[in-house]
């Protein structure tokens, strides 16, 4: 049991909520039979990745306009790339879904992938148009890994003094992990590149850039009309995260953005 004056006890592990179940189980589900089964046994291209994960060529020229979508729920055939993916959501996407609510959840995780997506196909265009390498257009980008960064950016703004243990060891402040893991993914694209190495880097800062991005610009964006008339009065905040719950730890309540 925890005092109210004290501080915020490690997370423990959150019961699996609805739309997070079923995201769940959707991945593992085209993974197991859509990638390790039928793409590996049954075809002799890796034609499900090819179709459904994210490859800005295909996007901008053939316009496979569901793959923005789509790319979130195909992993690699290694078994690693799914588990740890799924292990992430199921620890901060429970909490955060009970914390803003399913429709909003959902609506979040999305954004953040999708809008992933689009910054990736940016990036990767112009660097392709600057440096004359236009092969960087054919790579392709697949995983819930941009989403997942995003329910992290999230996680460090609601919760963000809740203590987590990093690498399992060492205890800090959520946003403070939330912080080294952000500058880790900007280090690793400064000294890698744009596109270089087997994990997509570019796309996890992608999920962290779309994630705060929705979550200042929403409230702005679904309340300007009364804002405005606030603002006036001298009175006028931008909430920078939803907040459905009123039982919150005083520690635990989003922050606000002046």
């Amino acid at each position: 049991m925890r005092n109210k004056n004290s501080t915020p006890d490690f997370q423990q592990i959150m019961p699996i909520t609805p739309v997070v179940k079923k995201l769940i189980i959707a991945n593992v589900v085209i993974w197991f039979v859509g990638i390790v089964l039928i793409e590996q046994y049954f075809l002799a291209d890796p034609k499900i990745s090819h179709w459904f994960g994210l490859t800005p060529y295909n996007v901008l020229k053939d316009f496979y306009l569901w793959q923005p979508v789509t790319y979130l729920f195909i992993h690699s055939s290694g078994p690693m790339h799914v588990i740890f993916n799924m292990l992430l959501l199921w620890w901060m996407g429970s909490e955060l879904e009970r914390h803003w609510g399913a429709r909003f959840f959902t609506l979040y995780y999305f954004v953040c992938g999708v809008g992933s997506a689009f910054l990736y196909m940016f990036s990767v265009l112009i660097y392709s148009i600057i440096s004359g390498k236009a092969e960087v257009l054919s790579v392709p980008v697949v995983g819930a890994s941009a989403a997942i960064f995003g329910l992290l950016v999230a996680y460090g703004l609601v919760f963000g003094e809740r203590t987590v243990l990093f690498f399992f060891f060492f205890p800090m402040k959520a946003k403070v992990f939330v912080a080294i893991l952000g500058a880790i993914e900007v280090v690793l694209v400064l000294n890698n590149g744009l596109i270089q190495g087997k994990v997509a880097n570019l796309a996890h800062i992608g999920g962290l850039v779309s994630g705060f991005a929705f979550l200042v610009l929403w409230p702005w964006f679904k309340n300007r009309g009364t804002r405005s008339k606030a603002s006036k009065k001298g009175t006028g905040k931008l909430k920078l995260v939803v907040n459905k719950n009123e039982d919150l730890n005083e520690n635990d309540k989003p922050k606000y953005w002046n």
